[in-house]
């Protein structure tokens, strides 16, 4: 058999869509048009997403719980506009605007993480390097920040 044989109505390099034909393996992912209407910043962190029109919550469930003022909260909140910054960069990469806020929160973040690191405990796995013992597991862990400290 060779490589243009036909196996089925659209051939074996093909995969079927209702009415038509499509390339195996090809992803399409359409430019967001607008960064508006987007989401006050307590209410993006807690849903997961600046903008409304990218939200997919699981199983159709909201978190709609209260975010306490915490260091990881701080950390979250730097993180996920870090991500979200990149995200509209990827589709709009000639606004310097954006890019030198994304500069800004990417300092703010690192420094936030090594402050975190340091009164806390790892957060990443290469928080490890350097430590002078395995400590991912010791508590308090990050949501019970009134528990006492394991040393």
């Amino acid at each position: 058999m060779d490589e243009n044989s036909k196996v089925g109505s659209c051939g074996y390099k093909n995969g079927s869509l209702p009415g038509s034909c499509a390339p195996l393996a090809m992803a399409y992912v359409p430019m967001q048009q607008s960064p508006t209407p987007a989401y006050g910043a307590p209410e993006a962190l807690q849903r997961g997403t600046l903008f409304p029109g990218l939200e997919l919550p699981f199983m159709n469930m909201v978190n709609t719980g209260d975010i306490q003022n915490t260091p990881l909260r701080e950390l979250m909140a730097l993180d996920f506009a870090a991500d979200e910054l990149e995200l509209y960069l990827d589709t709009h990469p000639d606004d310097g605007e954006a890019f030198s806020m994304y500069q800004d929160i990417l300092a703010l973040a690192g420094e936030a993480h090594r402050r975190y690191v340091k009164l806390y405990g790892p957060v990443t796995q290469s928080d490890m390097l350097g430590m002078k013992s395995y400590c991912w597991l010791k508590n308090p862990w990050p949501w019970n920040y009134t528990a006492p400290s394991e040393d």
